[in-house]
């Protein structure tokens, strides 16, 4: 059986993601990695503040964003978000070119290449 919470709850849990994501003096960042985060293949700068939340989910803020040249070449697997001092703040999710966490114009990379991140939600369970 899913747990399910109160819509309060749902909105003041990922309001708390959010400021955790802000809270540093910087911008945080979303690293598109391989599997298993073998490899960091593009880094996204966020908006501040990153994402906007209502009902629950959370929508990345200032979409479409992207890393004019990615770090590295291969595919696109999973995804995390980190503060601007590189604490991971949300890991696990997931990315692809439709109905995922994180969409991109592409999950192929190439070292150089620009990455484009459509668009980014996070839904509390």
């Amino acid at each position: 059986m899913a747990v399910t919470y109160r819509t309060g709850l749902k909105t003041t849990r990922m309001t708390d993601v959010i400021t955790d994501i802000d809270k540093g003096s910087s911008f945080g960042f979303l690293e598109i990695c391989s599997s298993a985060y073998a490899s960091v293949l593009a880094t996204i700068t966020l908006a501040k503040p990153s994402f906007t939340e209502s009902s629950g989910v959370i929508t990345m803020a200032g979409a479409p964003k992207s890393d004019s040249s990615a770090d590295n070449t291969g595919t696109a697997a999973i995804a995390r978000i980190k503060d601007s001092d590189g604490n991971v703040i949300v890991s696990g999710l997931s990315v692809g070119t439709s109905a995922t966490d994180i969409v991109l114009n592409s999950t192929s990379i190439t070292s150089g290449q620009a990455v484009t991140i459509t668009s980014g939600t996070i839904t509390h369970s």
